[in-house]
Formats: C-alpha cells, structure tokens, sequence
C-alpha cells in the first residue's frame, strides 16, 4: 500500500483542531504520546478526552520534514508545526505521528511533540 500524504497531513490538521469524536474515530485503541508534561500510554478514550475544549489553535502552519513507511500498515511522519494557542500565546514544535492502517482506515498510534522557540513575528 503506497501512503497518501496528503490524506496523513490533513489528519494531522484535524488532530490539532478535531474535537473528541474526530480523536475517537481516528485515534488507535492504544496511543504512545511524549509531551513535555505528558507522556505515556493512553487509550482511545483518554486521548479523546484531551480534545474536550474548542478553539484550541489557530493560524496552524505545518512544513513536512519527512516520512518514512517501514512497512505497508505502518507510516511515520515528521514536521514543524507553528501556531497560536486558544489563549493567545504562540506555540512552535518539532512533532512526529505514527500512524497504522487498521481496516477502518489510518489510525495515530503514536505523537509526540519536541517545543521550539516561536519564530520572532508570528503568532
């Protein structure tokens, strides 16, 4: 199976914009997530739970750094995101998904987020 990448970016647009039931639908049942305050396991439903509050970005940019496919079920991508926090202040990370092809369709199975300094101007 060749990887859309397209499909793979536009659901990671959605991860940071989605609310619970786009988490629940397109989540694994299990998740790796490495946050600097959080990192662990989590199931669907936990994951699902981060995303309760709306609004929680803005002005999202994202810039693709590579993508790898070990193997037909299983892709792995990496880009730089910026954007702005529902409170206002702005965000930049170094963030990798991994993602497996369940029958349902693509499924994050693992992200995590390395925090870089925001770029001067943007926000």
């Amino acid at each position: 199976m060749s990887v859309n990448r397209d499909e793979l970016l536009e659901l990671e647009r959605e991860f940071w914009s989605g609310d619970e039931a786009f988490f629940a639908e397109n989540a694994d049942r299990e998740c790796l997530v490495a946050f600097p305050d959080m990192a662990g396991v989590m199931s669907n439903a936990d994951l699902a739970a981060t995303a309760r509050k709306p609004n929680r970005w803005k002005n999202l940019e994202m810039k693709l750094k590579g993508i790898v496919e070990p193997a037909s079920d299983f892709v792995v991508l990496t880009y730089e995101a910026r954007g702005v926090r529902a409170n206002g202040d702005p965000y930049a990370a170094l963030v990798s998904t991994g993602y497996v092809h369940r029958l349902q369709g693509w499924k994050m199975m693992f992200h995590a987020h390395a925090p870089m300094p925001p770029a001067i101007g943007k926000g």
